[in-house]
Protein backbone atom coordinates (compact mmCIF):
# COMPACT_ATOMS: atom_id res chain seq x y z
CA UNK A 1 0.00 0.00 0.00
CA UNK A 2 2.83 2.42 1.06
CA UNK A 3 4.19 1.76 -2.70
CA UNK A 4 1.36 2.40 -4.31
CA UNK A 5 0.87 5.59 -2.39
CA UNK A 6 4.28 6.47 -3.19
CA UNK A 7 3.88 5.88 -6.79
CA UNK A 8 0.82 7.33 -6.90
CA UNK A 9 2.46 10.44 -5.05
CA UNK A 10 5.24 11.07 -7.75
CA UNK A 11 2.91 10.44 -10.35
CA UNK A 12 0.85 13.41 -9.36
CA UNK A 13 3.85 15.68 -8.55
CA UNK A 14 4.87 14.72 -12.20
CA UNK A 15 1.41 15.99 -13.16
CA UNK A 16 1.88 19.14 -11.19
CA UNK A 17 5.65 19.74 -12.66
CA UNK A 18 4.08 19.24 -16.23
CA UNK A 19 0.95 21.58 -15.94
CA UNK A 20 3.23 23.85 -14.76
CA UNK A 21 5.66 23.79 -16.73
CA UNK A 22 2.76 24.33 -19.62
CA UNK A 23 1.10 26.99 -17.33
CA UNK A 24 4.76 29.18 -17.74
CA UNK A 25 4.58 28.38 -21.34
CA UNK A 26 1.78 30.21 -22.07
CA UNK A 27 2.28 32.55 -20.16
CA UNK A 28 5.84 33.23 -21.29
CA UNK A 29 4.17 32.97 -25.01
CA UNK A 30 1.64 35.53 -24.94
CA UNK A 31 -1.30 33.89 -23.97
CA UNK A 32 0.02 30.30 -25.29
CA UNK A 33 0.37 28.30 -28.81
CA UNK A 34 -3.22 27.89 -29.45
CA UNK A 35 -4.82 31.52 -28.30
CA UNK A 36 -3.07 34.36 -30.28
CA UNK A 37 -1.41 36.88 -28.67
CA UNK A 38 -3.72 40.48 -29.81
CA UNK A 39 -1.26 43.26 -30.65
CA UNK A 40 -2.46 46.64 -29.47
CA UNK A 41 -1.42 49.39 -32.03
CA UNK A 42 -1.63 53.27 -32.39
CA UNK A 43 -0.60 54.86 -35.19
CA UNK A 44 -1.40 58.57 -36.74
CA UNK A 45 -3.96 59.36 -39.58
CA UNK A 46 -7.76 59.86 -39.92
CA UNK A 47 -9.70 56.88 -39.38
CA UNK A 48 -10.80 55.03 -41.90
CA UNK A 49 -13.92 53.78 -43.09
CA UNK A 50 -12.91 49.91 -43.94
CA UNK A 51 -9.78 49.61 -41.54
CA UNK A 52 -12.04 47.11 -39.71
CA UNK A 53 -12.62 44.92 -43.22
CA UNK A 54 -8.46 45.21 -43.79
CA UNK A 55 -7.38 44.37 -40.44
CA UNK A 56 -9.59 40.89 -40.58
CA UNK A 57 -7.66 39.98 -43.67
CA UNK A 58 -4.85 41.31 -41.60
CA UNK A 59 -5.69 39.39 -38.73
CA UNK A 60 -5.88 35.58 -40.91
CA UNK A 61 -2.74 36.51 -42.03
CA UNK A 62 -1.03 36.84 -39.15
CA UNK A 63 -3.05 34.34 -36.79
CA UNK A 64 -1.45 32.12 -39.54
CA UNK A 65 2.19 33.46 -39.79
CA UNK A 66 3.22 34.75 -36.09
CA UNK A 67 -0.23 33.59 -33.98
CA UNK A 68 -1.12 37.01 -33.37
CA UNK A 69 -3.55 39.24 -33.98
CA UNK A 70 -3.40 43.20 -34.20
CA UNK A 71 -6.32 45.66 -32.71
CA UNK A 72 -5.51 48.60 -34.81
CA UNK A 73 -6.34 52.12 -33.24
CA UNK A 74 -5.73 55.24 -35.51
CA UNK A 75 -6.12 58.97 -34.31
CA UNK A 76 -6.28 62.22 -36.06
CA UNK A 77 -3.44 64.25 -36.76
CA UNK A 78 -4.49 66.70 -35.22
CA UNK A 79 -4.68 64.79 -31.51
CA UNK A 80 -2.09 62.11 -32.35
CA UNK A 81 0.90 63.81 -30.27
CA UNK A 82 -1.42 65.29 -27.03
CA UNK A 83 -3.63 61.81 -27.00
CA UNK A 84 -0.71 59.51 -27.04
CA UNK A 85 1.17 60.86 -24.22
CA UNK A 86 -2.18 60.83 -21.88
CA UNK A 87 -2.25 57.18 -23.40
CA UNK A 88 1.64 56.62 -22.04
CA UNK A 89 1.72 58.80 -19.10
CA UNK A 90 -1.53 56.86 -17.46
CA UNK A 91 -0.06 53.12 -18.06
CA UNK A 92 -3.20 52.29 -20.31
CA UNK A 93 -1.48 48.84 -21.74
CA UNK A 94 -1.22 48.97 -25.16
CA UNK A 95 2.39 47.24 -27.70
CA UNK A 96 3.34 49.48 -30.21
CA UNK A 97 3.25 52.70 -30.99
CA UNK A 98 3.69 55.52 -34.06
CA UNK A 99 6.51 58.67 -32.65
CA UNK A 100 8.96 60.65 -34.00
CA UNK A 101 11.15 63.51 -33.75
CA UNK A 102 11.83 65.10 -29.92
CA UNK A 103 8.57 62.85 -28.65
CA UNK A 104 10.82 59.73 -29.56
CA UNK A 105 13.83 61.07 -27.91
CA UNK A 106 12.07 62.41 -24.70
CA UNK A 107 9.89 58.93 -24.78
CA UNK A 108 12.63 56.87 -24.96
CA UNK A 109 14.74 58.84 -22.29
CA UNK A 110 11.89 58.37 -19.38
CA UNK A 111 12.13 55.00 -20.44
CA UNK A 112 8.55 54.44 -22.32
CA UNK A 113 9.59 52.52 -25.11
CA UNK A 114 11.23 48.93 -24.95
CA UNK A 115 14.82 48.90 -26.29
CA UNK A 116 14.95 46.62 -29.21
CA UNK A 117 18.60 45.80 -29.95
CA UNK A 118 18.52 42.52 -29.29
CA UNK A 119 15.13 41.69 -29.93
CA UNK A 120 16.35 42.54 -33.62
CA UNK A 121 19.04 39.63 -33.08
CA UNK A 122 16.53 37.39 -32.16
CA UNK A 123 13.12 38.24 -33.59
CA UNK A 124 13.75 40.56 -36.36
CA UNK A 125 16.95 39.07 -38.45
CA UNK A 126 15.17 39.61 -41.59
CA UNK A 127 13.99 43.30 -40.62
CA UNK A 128 17.44 43.99 -39.48
CA UNK A 129 18.87 43.32 -43.21
CA UNK A 130 16.15 45.16 -44.62
CA UNK A 131 17.04 48.30 -42.77
CA UNK A 132 19.53 51.31 -44.21
CA UNK A 133 22.41 51.34 -41.36
CA UNK A 134 22.05 54.90 -40.99
CA UNK A 135 18.26 54.46 -39.42
CA UNK A 136 19.43 52.12 -36.78
CA UNK A 137 22.44 54.10 -35.96
CA UNK A 138 20.45 57.44 -36.37
CA UNK A 139 18.43 56.89 -34.08
CA UNK A 140 19.69 55.25 -31.11
CA UNK A 141 19.45 57.33 -27.84
CA UNK A 142 21.87 56.98 -25.42
CA UNK A 143 23.70 53.75 -27.64
CA UNK A 144 20.12 52.38 -27.80
CA UNK A 145 17.45 51.95 -30.42
CA UNK A 146 13.48 52.17 -29.27
CA UNK A 147 11.92 52.03 -32.20
CA UNK A 148 12.04 50.69 -35.80
CA UNK A 149 12.36 53.44 -38.62
CA UNK A 150 10.42 53.23 -41.67
CA UNK A 151 12.82 52.18 -43.98
CA UNK A 152 12.74 55.09 -46.68
CA UNK A 153 14.62 58.36 -47.13
CA UNK A 154 17.44 58.53 -44.93
CA UNK A 155 18.22 61.60 -46.32
CA UNK A 156 16.69 65.20 -45.50
CA UNK A 157 17.34 67.42 -48.81
CA UNK A 158 15.69 70.94 -49.19
CA UNK A 159 15.37 71.94 -52.41
CA UNK A 160 13.68 75.19 -53.93
CA UNK A 161 10.09 74.22 -56.08
CA UNK A 162 8.75 76.18 -58.95
CA UNK A 163 6.40 76.66 -61.03
CA UNK A 164 7.25 75.19 -64.64
CA UNK A 165 4.67 76.79 -66.82
CA UNK A 166 6.27 79.71 -65.35
CA UNK A 167 9.79 78.56 -65.33
CA UNK A 168 9.25 77.97 -69.24
CA UNK A 169 6.67 81.19 -70.11
CA UNK A 170 10.04 83.50 -69.35
CA UNK A 171 12.60 80.95 -70.68
CA UNK A 172 14.62 81.50 -66.94
CA UNK A 173 17.23 79.13 -66.59
CA UNK A 174 17.36 76.72 -63.40
CA UNK A 175 20.43 75.57 -63.54
CA UNK A 176 21.66 79.09 -62.38
CA UNK A 177 19.79 78.71 -59.17
CA UNK A 178 22.37 78.00 -56.33
CA UNK A 179 21.67 80.21 -53.29
CA UNK A 180 18.66 82.41 -51.99
CA UNK A 181 20.47 85.54 -54.12
CA UNK A 182 19.99 83.90 -57.57
CA UNK A 183 16.22 83.67 -57.24
CA UNK A 184 16.12 87.74 -57.39
CA UNK A 185 16.22 88.67 -61.37
CA UNK A 186 13.59 85.39 -61.89
CA UNK A 187 11.69 87.10 -58.69
CA UNK A 188 11.54 90.51 -59.88
CA UNK A 189 9.86 89.33 -63.53
CA UNK A 190 6.82 87.15 -61.74
CA UNK A 191 6.47 90.63 -59.48
CA UNK A 192 6.57 93.10 -62.58
CA UNK A 193 4.05 91.05 -65.03
CA UNK A 194 2.27 88.45 -62.98
CA UNK A 195 -0.41 90.03 -60.32
CA UNK A 196 -2.25 87.07 -59.58
CA UNK A 197 0.69 84.84 -58.03
CA UNK A 198 2.92 85.43 -55.18
CA UNK A 199 6.95 85.69 -56.07
CA UNK A 200 7.65 83.52 -53.13
CA UNK A 201 5.23 80.94 -51.20
CA UNK A 202 5.72 81.86 -47.64
CA UNK A 203 8.81 80.02 -46.33
CA UNK A 204 11.84 80.44 -43.96
CA UNK A 205 15.29 80.88 -45.08
CA UNK A 206 17.17 77.79 -45.48
CA UNK A 207 20.46 78.39 -43.21
CA UNK A 208 23.24 75.71 -43.36
CA UNK A 209 23.08 74.30 -39.83
CA UNK A 210 22.86 71.00 -37.53
CA UNK A 211 20.15 71.96 -35.22
CA UNK A 212 20.47 70.59 -31.65
CA UNK A 213 16.35 71.29 -30.98
CA UNK A 214 14.01 73.40 -33.56
CA UNK A 215 15.11 75.14 -36.39
CA UNK A 216 14.43 78.49 -34.71
CA UNK A 217 16.27 77.52 -31.49
CA UNK A 218 19.66 79.38 -31.18
CA UNK A 219 21.74 75.87 -30.92
CA UNK A 220 23.38 74.54 -33.93
CA UNK A 221 26.55 72.89 -35.43
CA UNK A 222 27.56 74.03 -39.10
CA UNK A 223 27.18 71.93 -41.84
CA UNK A 224 30.76 73.49 -43.16
CA UNK A 225 34.53 74.71 -41.81
CA UNK A 226 34.18 73.58 -38.36
CA UNK A 227 31.81 70.73 -37.61
CA UNK A 228 32.38 69.64 -33.97
CA UNK A 229 31.38 72.89 -32.08
CA UNK A 230 28.15 74.12 -30.91
CA UNK A 231 27.35 77.98 -31.72
CA UNK A 232 24.82 80.34 -31.28
CA UNK A 233 23.45 80.61 -35.27
CA UNK A 234 21.80 83.83 -35.00
CA UNK A 235 25.48 85.39 -34.49
CA UNK A 236 26.78 83.71 -37.68
CA UNK A 237 27.66 85.82 -40.65
CA UNK A 238 25.41 83.44 -42.99
CA UNK A 239 22.08 84.28 -40.75
CA UNK A 240 22.81 87.93 -40.96
CA UNK A 241 23.25 87.87 -44.53
CA UNK A 242 20.63 85.50 -45.46
CA UNK A 243 18.45 87.31 -43.42
CA UNK A 244 19.28 90.37 -45.51
CA UNK A 245 18.21 88.95 -48.95
CA UNK A 246 14.76 87.85 -47.23
CA UNK A 247 14.06 91.62 -45.76
CA UNK A 248 15.55 92.53 -49.47
CA UNK A 249 12.68 90.52 -51.17
CA UNK A 250 10.17 91.35 -48.25
CA UNK A 251 10.47 94.99 -48.82
CA UNK A 252 10.31 94.16 -52.91
CA UNK A 253 6.75 93.08 -52.69
CA UNK A 254 8.29 89.46 -53.14
CA UNK A 255 6.22 87.69 -50.09
CA UNK A 256 3.05 88.47 -48.37
CA UNK A 257 2.76 91.38 -45.99
CA UNK A 258 1.62 88.79 -43.09
CA UNK A 259 4.60 86.27 -43.60
CA UNK A 260 5.80 86.24 -40.27
CA UNK A 261 2.27 85.56 -38.92
CA UNK A 262 0.58 84.16 -41.79
CA UNK A 263 -1.00 80.74 -41.41
CA UNK A 264 -1.41 79.70 -45.03
CA UNK A 265 0.01 76.34 -46.14
CA UNK A 266 0.17 77.08 -49.20
CA UNK A 267 -1.53 73.71 -51.05
CA UNK A 268 0.14 72.34 -54.03
CA UNK A 269 -3.38 72.43 -55.96
CA UNK A 270 -3.82 76.05 -55.93
CA UNK A 271 -1.77 77.32 -58.56
CA UNK A 272 -1.07 81.15 -56.80
CA UNK A 273 2.78 80.77 -55.97
CA UNK A 274 6.09 81.39 -58.23
CA UNK A 275 8.75 79.20 -56.15
CA UNK A 276 8.61 77.93 -52.22
CA UNK A 277 10.63 75.76 -50.33
CA UNK A 278 9.76 71.86 -49.04
CA UNK A 279 12.32 68.93 -48.20
CA UNK A 280 12.64 66.60 -51.20
CA UNK A 281 13.40 62.62 -52.40
CA UNK A 282 13.78 60.99 -55.30
CA UNK A 283 10.85 61.72 -57.68
CA UNK A 284 9.29 64.33 -55.28
CA UNK A 285 8.34 66.41 -58.53
CA UNK A 286 6.48 63.63 -59.98
CA UNK A 287 4.13 63.14 -56.67
CA UNK A 288 4.11 67.18 -56.45
CA UNK A 289 2.89 67.35 -60.13
CA UNK A 290 0.28 64.64 -59.87
CA UNK A 291 -1.04 66.16 -56.66
CA UNK A 292 -0.67 69.91 -57.79
CA UNK A 293 -2.45 68.92 -60.99
CA UNK A 294 -0.02 70.77 -63.00
CA UNK A 295 4.19 70.74 -63.41
CA UNK A 296 6.28 71.45 -60.68
CA UNK A 297 10.24 71.71 -60.67
CA UNK A 298 13.10 71.78 -57.99
CA UNK A 299 16.53 72.38 -57.67
CA UNK A 300 18.69 71.06 -54.56
CA UNK A 301 19.24 74.27 -51.96
CA UNK A 302 21.74 71.85 -49.67
CA UNK A 303 23.64 67.99 -50.66
CA UNK A 304 21.26 65.21 -49.46
CA UNK A 305 22.14 65.32 -45.74
CA UNK A 306 21.33 62.68 -42.91
CA UNK A 307 19.45 64.36 -39.72
CA UNK A 308 18.38 63.06 -36.66
CA UNK A 309 15.00 64.43 -37.41
CA UNK A 310 15.10 62.42 -41.18
CA UNK A 311 16.08 59.32 -39.39
CA UNK A 312 13.25 59.89 -36.29
CA UNK A 313 10.42 61.12 -39.07
CA UNK A 314 8.61 58.10 -38.25
CA UNK A 315 8.95 55.34 -36.02
CA UNK A 316 6.98 52.21 -34.93
CA UNK A 317 8.36 51.82 -31.06
CA UNK A 318 7.06 48.96 -28.79
CA UNK A 319 5.26 49.75 -25.39
CA UNK A 320 7.83 49.36 -22.02
CA UNK A 321 4.75 48.13 -20.63
CA UNK A 322 4.22 45.21 -23.50
CA UNK A 323 3.31 42.04 -22.21
CA UNK A 324 4.86 40.37 -25.23
CA UNK A 325 7.63 42.37 -26.95
CA UNK A 326 8.96 39.61 -28.72
CA UNK A 327 5.69 39.27 -30.29
CA UNK A 328 5.39 42.39 -31.45
CA UNK A 329 8.87 42.29 -32.90
CA UNK A 330 7.47 39.08 -34.73
CA UNK A 331 4.74 41.43 -36.21
CA UNK A 332 7.40 44.21 -37.19
CA UNK A 333 9.61 41.28 -38.90
CA UNK A 334 6.86 40.39 -41.15
CA UNK A 335 5.37 43.94 -41.85
CA UNK A 336 8.52 45.48 -43.17
CA UNK A 337 9.82 42.01 -45.09
CA UNK A 338 6.79 40.72 -46.34
CA UNK A 339 5.29 42.55 -49.46
CA UNK A 340 1.75 40.68 -49.13
CA UNK A 341 1.46 42.10 -45.68
CA UNK A 342 2.86 45.33 -46.25
CA UNK A 343 0.75 46.05 -48.86
CA UNK A 344 -2.52 45.06 -47.16
CA UNK A 345 -2.29 47.09 -44.39
CA UNK A 346 -1.28 50.02 -46.92
CA UNK A 347 -2.92 50.33 -49.92
CA UNK A 348 -5.81 48.10 -48.85
CA UNK A 349 -7.42 44.47 -50.65
CA UNK A 350 -6.51 43.65 -53.68
CA UNK A 351 -10.06 44.05 -55.86
CA UNK A 352 -11.31 46.30 -53.42
CA UNK A 353 -9.02 48.95 -52.56
CA UNK A 354 -6.75 48.65 -55.59
CA UNK A 355 -6.39 46.52 -59.19
CA UNK A 356 -2.66 44.76 -60.11
CA UNK A 357 -2.18 45.71 -63.43
CA UNK A 358 -0.58 43.03 -65.78
CA UNK A 359 3.03 44.48 -65.35
CA UNK A 360 2.62 44.18 -61.43
CA UNK A 361 2.03 47.84 -60.83
CA UNK A 362 -1.27 48.93 -58.89
CA UNK A 363 -3.78 51.06 -60.05
CA UNK A 364 -6.21 52.66 -56.78
CA UNK A 365 -9.75 51.81 -57.07
CA UNK A 366 -12.04 54.59 -55.66
CA UNK A 367 -12.46 52.55 -52.28
CA UNK A 368 -9.25 53.33 -51.69
CA UNK A 369 -9.52 56.69 -52.00
CA UNK A 370 -12.43 57.08 -49.87
CA UNK A 371 -12.74 54.59 -47.64
CA UNK A 372 -8.96 53.68 -47.05
CA UNK A 373 -6.67 56.01 -47.42
CA UNK A 374 -3.03 55.33 -45.54
CA UNK A 375 -0.34 57.53 -44.84
CA UNK A 376 1.94 55.31 -45.81
CA UNK A 377 5.21 56.98 -44.74
CA UNK A 378 4.21 55.81 -41.06
CA UNK A 379 3.99 52.40 -41.52
CA UNK A 380 7.04 50.84 -42.68
CA UNK A 381 9.58 49.67 -44.93
CA UNK A 382 8.59 51.49 -48.28
CA UNK A 383 10.95 49.29 -50.39
CA UNK A 384 8.90 46.30 -50.70
CA UNK A 385 5.70 48.54 -51.61
CA UNK A 386 3.95 48.06 -54.70
CA UNK A 387 4.49 50.23 -57.43
CA UNK A 388 1.36 52.49 -58.84
CA UNK A 389 1.15 52.44 -63.22
CA UNK A 390 2.35 55.97 -63.23
CA UNK A 391 5.72 55.51 -61.24
CA UNK A 392 9.08 54.79 -62.68
CA UNK A 393 10.47 51.47 -62.67
CA UNK A 394 13.49 52.33 -61.28
CA UNK A 395 11.85 54.51 -58.22
CA UNK A 396 13.08 52.06 -55.30
CA UNK A 397 16.65 52.01 -56.70
CA UNK A 398 16.95 55.66 -57.39
CA UNK A 399 15.83 55.84 -53.53
CA UNK A 400 18.66 53.84 -52.33
CA UNK A 401 21.08 55.68 -54.32
CA UNK A 402 20.02 58.81 -52.62
CA UNK A 403 20.51 57.33 -49.57
CA UNK A 404 23.85 55.96 -50.33
CA UNK A 405 24.81 59.81 -51.68
CA UNK A 406 23.88 60.69 -48.32
CA UNK A 407 26.60 62.70 -45.52
CA UNK A 408 26.28 62.13 -42.37
CA UNK A 409 25.10 65.88 -40.47
CA UNK A 410 27.44 66.60 -37.31
CA UNK A 411 25.02 65.34 -34.81
CA UNK A 412 23.77 62.01 -36.24
CA UNK A 413 22.97 59.87 -33.20
CA UNK A 414 23.06 62.68 -30.60
CA UNK A 415 20.51 63.08 -28.77
CA UNK A 416 21.09 66.04 -26.24
CA UNK A 417 19.40 65.40 -22.76
CA UNK A 418 18.39 69.26 -21.74
CA UNK A 419 16.92 67.84 -18.17
CA UNK A 420 20.10 70.57 -16.57
CA UNK A 421 18.78 73.59 -18.20
CA UNK A 422 15.07 73.39 -18.59
CA UNK A 423 14.54 76.86 -17.04
CA UNK A 424 17.32 78.34 -19.52
CA UNK A 425 15.90 76.81 -22.84
CA UNK A 426 12.10 77.82 -21.64
CA UNK A 427 13.61 81.70 -21.70
CA UNK A 428 16.06 80.93 -25.15
CA UNK A 429 12.55 79.59 -26.94
CA UNK A 430 9.96 82.80 -26.11
CA UNK A 431 13.11 85.18 -27.39
CA UNK A 432 12.94 82.62 -30.73
CA UNK A 433 9.57 83.14 -31.05
CA UNK A 434 9.44 86.96 -30.41
CA UNK A 435 12.03 87.33 -32.99
CA UNK A 436 12.61 84.29 -35.52
CA UNK A 437 9.42 84.17 -37.75
CA UNK A 438 9.86 88.08 -38.56
CA UNK A 439 13.74 86.94 -39.08
CA UNK A 440 13.26 84.19 -41.12
CA UNK A 441 10.55 85.93 -43.26
CA UNK A 442 12.26 88.57 -43.97
CA UNK A 443 9.77 90.75 -42.22
CA UNK A 444 12.23 93.27 -40.17
CA UNK A 445 15.32 94.53 -41.13
CA UNK A 446 18.14 92.13 -39.54
CA UNK A 447 20.92 94.98 -38.45
CA UNK A 448 18.66 96.26 -35.94
CA UNK A 449 16.76 93.22 -34.44
CA UNK A 450 19.48 90.57 -34.50
CA UNK A 451 21.60 92.69 -32.12
CA UNK A 452 18.46 92.92 -29.70
CA UNK A 453 17.78 88.95 -29.97
CA UNK A 454 21.22 88.32 -29.59
CA UNK A 455 20.82 90.27 -26.45
CA UNK A 456 18.19 88.69 -25.11
CA UNK A 457 19.48 85.13 -25.67
CA UNK A 458 22.61 86.09 -23.41
CA UNK A 459 20.11 87.12 -20.73
CA UNK A 460 17.92 83.85 -21.06
CA UNK A 461 21.45 81.72 -20.90
CA UNK A 462 22.23 81.33 -23.76
CA UNK A 463 26.00 80.49 -23.11
CA UNK A 464 25.31 78.00 -20.30
CA UNK A 465 22.88 76.06 -22.68
CA UNK A 466 25.88 75.92 -25.54
CA UNK A 467 28.64 74.83 -22.98
CA UNK A 468 26.30 72.28 -21.74
CA UNK A 469 25.97 71.27 -25.06
CA UNK A 470 29.33 70.98 -26.03
CA UNK A 471 29.61 69.00 -22.45
CA UNK A 472 27.48 66.27 -23.59
CA UNK A 473 28.33 66.12 -27.19
CA UNK A 474 32.44 65.92 -26.51
CA UNK A 475 31.52 62.88 -24.31
CA UNK A 476 29.29 61.24 -27.21
CA UNK A 477 31.84 61.73 -29.32
CA UNK A 478 34.10 59.84 -27.33
CA UNK A 479 32.09 57.32 -26.87
CA UNK A 480 31.06 56.68 -30.35
CA UNK A 481 34.01 57.22 -32.29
Amino acid sequence: MRKRLLSLLVLVLAIGLVLGACSSNEKASGNGKDKPYEIIWYTIGTPQKDTDKVFKEVNKYTKKKINALVNFKQIDWGDYEQKMQVIISSGEPYDLAFTNGTSYVQNAQKGAFYPVDKLLDTHGQELKKALDPAFVEGAKVNGKLYGIPSNKEVARQTVYTFNKRLVDKYHFDLSKVKTLEDLEPMLKTIKENEPKITPMATFKAYLPFDYVMDQKIPMAFPLAGDTSHVINWYESDIAMSTFKTMHKYYKAGYLKADAATSKDTWPMDVENWFVRMGDSQPYADILWSRSAKYDVVSVPAEQPTTFNDSVTGAIQAISANSKNPEKVMDFLNLLNTDPYLRNLVDKGIEGVHYKKNDDGTITDLPARIDKYNMPSYSLGNHFILYLYNNDPKDKWEKFKEFNASAQPAPTLGFHFDPSSVRSEIAAITNVSEEFYPALATGTVDPEEYLPKANKKFKEAGIDKVLKEIQKQYDAWKAKNK
